[in-house]
């Protein structure tokens, strides 16, 4: 016997039941099949690239070496120029010596890298902010000085990317990365324009 229920009660929803799986089970094996996957990546995968690409700074570079002074720091094996590229320069000027177009300058034909070698000295030492000319395009930026590498170091990056790609310039000698090092400059190079005069300069003092 069907008793009509009252018509405040026939207008109520029936009360939610829940079920034995909240949860579908399609999206729980998805999920742990892929924190599977993540654990089974880390355990067996190799190493993130190449090691010698990596920051190489010892402990003591960090800690600064009590007495060591920038030409005296550097190790008694010889400097490597290409290890010292990749390592300092290869995230902007790239392993092609091409650069980025628009962003950072290339290096291979480079007139700055191939030309005079005092120019590229203080280049390498105390950096150029502003805008400089390289392969008749101009770039906008700013490249940080290297004054915390050795002369052997500076002489040995700067031989590298000289005789590297399509360059054919001689070695960077240490005497002239010293004669730079001299310098009473402190500041960036404002920009290709600078640098020519600091050209002009050396040749004048030469005479």
């Amino acid at each position: 016997m069907n008793i009509p229920r009252p018509p405040a009660q026939a207008r109520e929803n029936a009360d939610p039941v829940e079920r034995s799986h909240p949860i579908p089970l399609w999206i729980a094996a998805v999920s742990t099949a892929l924190v599977l996957f993540g654990a089974g990546y880390l355990l067996f995968s190799e190493g993130f690239g190449p090691a010698e690409l990596g920051d190489r700074r010892t402990v003591a570079d960090l800690s600064g070496q009590a007495g060591a002074t920038p030409s005296t720091a550097s190790s008694t094996a010889a400097a490597d120029g290409q290890q010292l590229y990749a390592t300092h320069c290869v995230a902007c000027h790239q392993a092609t010596g091409q650069g980025l177009p628009g962003v950072f300058p290339p290096l291979a034909g480079s007139e700055w890298v191939t030309g005079d070698g005092r120019v590229l000295a203080h280049i390498l030492l105390f950096g150029v902010s502003g805008p400089i000319e390289v392969m008749g395009q101009t770039y906008q930026g700013q490249m940080p000085a290297f004054a915390h590498l050795s002369n052997e170091e500076l002489a040995a990056v700067a031989s590298h990317v000289r005789s590297t790609w399509s360059n054919q310039a001689k070695p960077l000698s240490l005497e002239t990365v010293d004669k730079a090092r001299q310098s009473a400059r402190t500041t960036p190079y404002q920009g290709g324009a600078e640098l020519q005069r600091l050209a002009v300069q050396a040749d004048a003092s030469a005479n």
